[in-house]
């Protein structure tokens, strides 16, 4: 899962980014309107946490632009207001969620999730293929009905693959959706991470590399 933060407060900014980086998502920050316009306009996310009272662009300003480039995203708008008036307006203007700070880590990162279970393509729950299945919401892996014991890199690249259909998936492209925007595009991170997926998930393979296509799970 990739995420757009977009805040003006440093120090918030950063610590948001960093717990999302520590439950597995690839979490870009940037601290006004502007640079996030700059960021969607290259990069897909697949959830924007956007503070409404930005300096410069205002947020409802930038969730305008979202909706009306047709971005494939969900916006979680962030606020110091959490009256009902303004969450009506944050929600009239786009937004999928809102969320009115202070607010609880754990909520918010519960939030991203449920928003990144809801794309234009509906992804299940549980995505299976065989006697593997992914628990998107609980993060949990298993084979055979056994537990598979998965860093948050490993989660993230075999949702990737079982939410593909079969399809492969180019090592560009999971290099984009996992890993965020200080990833090296050089770095052996995605050949890494999928020889210890590989070596976890045990026999027989189910993770395939496709001559000049990426990597693919299913029969081979």
């Amino acid at each position: 899962m990739r995420v757009l933060v977009v805040e003006d407060f440093e120090i918030l900014a950063r610590t948001i980014g960093v717990g999302l980086r520590r439950e597995g998502m690839a979490a870009d920050v940037v601290g006004d309107g502007d640079d996030a316009l700059e960021r969607l306009a290259v990069n897909r996310y697949d959830v924007v946490v956007l503070d409404r009272d930005l300096p410069g662009l205002h947020g409802d300003d930038v969730c305008r632009r979202i909706v009306a480039d047709h971005q494939q995203c969900r916006v979680l708008m962030l606020t110091a207001s959490g009256t009902v008036r303004d969450r009506v307006d944050g929600l009239g203007l786009g937004a999928d969620d809102y969320l009115p700070k202070p607010f609880d880590f754990e909520e918010l990162v519960a939030r991203i999730r449920a928003l990144a279970r809801r794309p234009s393509v509906l992804v299940p729950p549980v995505l299976e293929c065989g006697d593997l299945a992914l628990d998107t919401g609980r993060r949990r892996a298993s084979r055979a009905g056994r537990r598979l014991d998965l860093s948050p890199k490993e989660l993230a690249v075999l949702e990737c693959l079982l939410a593909a259909g079969g399809r492969a998936v180019p090592a560009e492209e999971l290099l984009e959706r996992v890993w965020d925007e200080a990833a090296d595009p050089f770095t052996t991170a995605v050949k890494t991470t999928i020889r210890r997926l590989r070596a976890k998930l045990g026999e027989p393979p189910v993770v395939h590399t496709v001559r000049e296509g990426g990597y693919r799970v299913g029969e081979p």
